[in-house]
């Protein structure tokens, strides 16, 4: 294994292993980590762990033990992967695990760039915008666990790390990759660990990949990972064998569990042409709303690809956050998604579309999966999946991806219809 990935979410791990192969890496993710060693032509290997939103202590746990599985792959380098939208609180856990992993590494920097020019984030003077609007007024300041209320990432890893943050502006990335790599350098010599890098465009994510050539531990949104393979490849290191991941025929099943104004689009659009259930978190912690009631529901409209959400406006979540306690009340929808997706693939669901990352996370855990095949992008930054070893499709979308029409899109993307 040549580069070692570790994603913070499922979701956001699909996009980059969805990235690398596209960069021409024989990929394969694994939803947690695993108990034996990599198959010996995997080139990229993407832990996906579920420690966004969990607490400081176990998510750097939890990365470090995913490290050490890596370093055992024998990986040359290593990605730390997180949202594009940089989803974080002001204690963690993006800097937190970062400076563990530099730590476990002897990395003397690390490299820090959310952007994604082709989901529309990019960083300008070190503030991420979310297309022409800054993070903090782009709908992130509403996300019910990880609200983002300020767009300068360099002031709010400040917030969450010990190590000193430096900055490359676009005036060097622009200018290649010597120059961002002179650059990179400069920082460090003046003492940054952590290092926070302009871009707004892919060229720009293919010259700090250059630039990051020897660097240990890259971190960041998927699209700095484009400019990595060509590393590889120069060093005559890829194999360029291709993957080919087949589709697969029988019903179809979305679960919604993102409040993203994106995934929030999608729903409204799907529901009117295809049977909707709401899932009201009020309801699940009563008892008064079950899994028994939504697989009845399932299969009352088995052919018709129902949808199954909870994807309530940000003021409604909020409500149910200051009744329930924001834990309890996000455990609460996991839980019930994480059980109605096992149920519902028992009972013979063959393509399954999760959009949000924590709902994600709960769907790979009911349905019991340890590895996915990559295949086919739906949208930028969501591949089409085949776990491996059964007959069953999926796709794990971050909750502000994807067009409006995206559910759609994914079924039949997931049984072939390209």
């Amino acid at each position: 294994m040549l580069l070692g990935c570790i994603g913070d979410d499922l979701t956001g791990s699909s996009d980059l292993a969805n990235t690398l192969l596209k960069g021409g890496m024989t990929v394969t993710q694994y939803c947690g980590i695993p108990s034996g060693p990599a198959q010996a032509d995997v080139e990229a290997g993407v832990v996906a762990l579920k420690t966004r939103s969990i607490p400081v202590a176990d998510a750097v746990r939890q990365s470090v033990d995913a490290l050490e599985w890596l370093i055992a792959q024998g990986c040359r380098q290593f990605f730390f992967k997180y949202c594009s939208t940089f989803d974080s609180t002001p204690e963690g856990n993006i800097g937190p695990v970062a400076e563990a992993l530099m730590d476990r590494l002897n990395a003397p920097y690390a490299l820090v760039c959310p952007a994604f020019p082709g989901a529309g984030r990019t960083v300008y003077q070190g503030h991420l915008f979310v297309g022409d609007r800054l993070l903090n007024e782009s709908g992130m300041e509403n996300h019910p666990l990880t609200p983002m209320t300020d767009a300068d990432i360099r002031r709010w890893l400040t917030r969450q790390s010990t190590l000193p943050v430096g900055h490359v502006p676009y005036s060097d990335i622009a200018r290649g990759a010597v120059v961002a790599g002179q650059a990179i350098a400069d920082a460090v010599e003046t003492g940054a660990r952590l290092i926070v890098l302009d871009a707004v465009d892919d060229i720009d994510l293919l010259t700090i990949g250059a630039a990051a050539v020897d660097t240990v531990l890259v971190t960041g949104g998927s699209g700095i990972a484009l400019g990595l393979p060509a590393n590889f490849r120069s060093a005559g290191d890829l194999a360029e064998r291709g993957v080919a991941v087949d589709g697969v025929s029988g019903p179809g099943l979305v679960l919604a569990g993102s409040c993203s104004n994106a995934t929030r689009k999608q729903v409204a659009l799907y529901r009117e042409s295809h049977p909707a259930l709401e899932i009201d978190p009020d309801s699940v912690i009563a008892g008064t709303q079950t899994v028994s009631q939504a697989m009845a529901f399932l299969r009352a409209n088995w052919d018709e690809a129902p949808l199954i959400f909870s994807s309530a406006d940000p003021d409604a979540v909020r409500a149910a956050q200051k009744r329930h306690g924001v834990q309890k009340s996000a455990e609460a929808i996991e839980f019930f998604f994480a059980e109605l997706a096992g149920a519902a693939v028992d009972a013979g669901i063959r393509r399954l579309v999760s959009a949000g990352g924590e709902t994600s996370g709960a769907v790979i855990q009911g349905i019991g999966c340890e590895a996915l095949r990559i295949g086919p992008e739906i949208d930028p930054g969501v591949p089409a999946l085949r776990v491996e070893g059964r007959e069953l499709a999926i796709t794990l979308k971050s909750g502000n991806f994807g067009t409006e029409d995206f559910f759609e899109k994914a079924l039949k993307m997931l049984a072939g219809e390209v």
